[in-house]
């Protein structure tokens, strides 16, 4: 096969899983390990791929990479709006304290709960302010609204303030969203200042319940918020598997499929 013929298929195999291993393409391709390297310099030279350690990514894949809130409410919208659904239907029927972070999916979420006349929280606190447009729209719904500064990217506040009132709460259910979900890892974001108000939303609920669709399967972002045991619900539009599975088990999280 010619050398063509192979960085054509590398790319395919980018495009179809994200990410692949200079093991996989060593077997895939009947060459050396040493041969799949300098195939991948010469495609990242090319910019169609991010070479990491033991193989490589999509270039959309950087660690500090993070979509507009344009971006994020088109992509994968049929799966996110699933998935709120499912989160919804996981909403405690009792009136209870519901902590919901930002992001589309959780968005959506404010939405379905603003609508839901037959369920009503006790009480909702955000620090987005989308969703609390979204709840704002229902009055029966007592709304706290966490301060600090907004941050254009999400119009979710961040900062010490921010984390300091989330840390004097003790809500009884956080719905919360990730940009990456990995088996070591855990749950990463590519900005410190949202991670800190993540890890502070984690730390503030009795129960947490992450929703993130199955594009964010074994994708690493640059900041750890949470590590797999620190949650309890995964809600998601497809099972995960291999040792995403494995690890999600061992940290006892229930997978909810939308």
């Amino acid at each position: 096969m010619f050398a063509e013929e192979r960085h054509r298929l590398i790319t395919e195999m980018i495009a179809g899983n994200g990410k692949v291993t200079v093991a996989e393409l060593s077997a895939r391709f009947d060459i050396t390990r040493e041969t799949v390297r300098r195939d991948l310099a010469q495609l990242e030279s090319e910019g169609t791929l991010r070479r990491v350690h033991g193989g490589a990514v999509a270039t959309q894949a950087a660690s500090t990479r993070e979509e507009s809130h344009f971006e994020r409410t088109t992509i994968h919208s049929e799966a996110k709006s699933r998935i709120a659904r499912a989160a919804h239907r996981l909403l405690p029927a009792e009136g209870v304290s519901v902590m919901l972070d930002a992001g589309t999916s959780t968005e959506i979420l404010a939405g379905l709960i603003a609508q839901d006349t037959t369920n009503t929280p006790s009480l909702v606190i955000t620090h987005a302010l989308p969703i609390a447009a979204r709840i704002a729209t229902n009055t029966q719904i007592p709304l706290e609204l966490i301060g600090g500064r907004v941050r254009g990217l999400t119009s979710a506040a961040t900062g010490a303030g921010t984390v300091d009132q989330l840390s004097k709460l003790n809500a009884d259910v956080a719905f919360i969203g990730t940009n990456a979900l990995h088996s070591t890892f855990g749950l990463s974001t590519p900005d410190p200042l949202e991670a800190t108000v993540k890890t502070a939303i984690v730390s503030s609920a009795q129960r947490v319940i992450v929703l993130a669709d199955s594009s964010k399967f074994e994708r690493l972002t640059l900041v750890q918020f949470a590590k797999l045991d620190a949650i309890d619900t995964l809600v998601t539009d497809a099972a995960p598997n291999g040792e995403l599975a494995a690890a999600l088990e061992a940290a006892d999280v229930e997978v909810v499929l939308a």
